[in-house]
């Protein structure tokens, strides 16, 4: 690891997890904001959170062969809820954000399935998860090692 922003930072991480905090409050389904979580990751290439995001998954007992068809949901047939579909559809063109400049079409689509209260704090989660993914990406945390 390059540096352990956790130590160099604190007050820095204590904040993004309020923010963390916040969306375990605000109503979201847990699992839907895990696997949005996870599908970011993926998109970012964070081992650390990859892995984290997964065994949270795994704990709340989400089936492996919808983890393992996360990157892929949209060719996946009904493994996925309609709000998670919409959910990481809307996670994909947040996180690439540079690239589609979130077109009018995507927002229709996520404002079609969730309430604006919903759709703003699932955009303040993929803001968050991105963030955390920047961190672990840039200081070089690693997944955690097996005991």
């Amino acid at each position: 690891m390059r540096i352990d922003y956790t130590q160099a930072s604190p007050a820095g991480v204590k904040a993004l997890g309020m923010v963390y905090g916040y969306i375990t409050q605000s109503g979201l389904d847990a699992v839907l904001v895990e696997l949005t979580y996870l599908r970011i990751s993926q998109i970012n290439g964070c081992a650390y959170c990859l892995d984290m995001h997964t065994r949270e998954l795994t704990r709340k007992g989400v089936d492996v062969q919808k983890l393992a068809l996360v990157q892929v949901w949209h060719e996946a047939g009904n493994l996925f809820s309609e709000r998670e579909k919409a959910a990481l559809a809307w996670a994909e063109t947040v996180t690439r954000v540079a690239d589609t400049h979130v077109p009018d079409e995507a927002f229709a689509a996520a404002a079609a399935i969730f309430e604006e209260k919903e759709l703003a704090d699932l955009t303040i989660a993929i803001g968050l998860m991105n963030a955390f993914n920047r961190l672990a990406i840039s200081f070089r945390r690693g997944p955690a090692q097996p005991a």
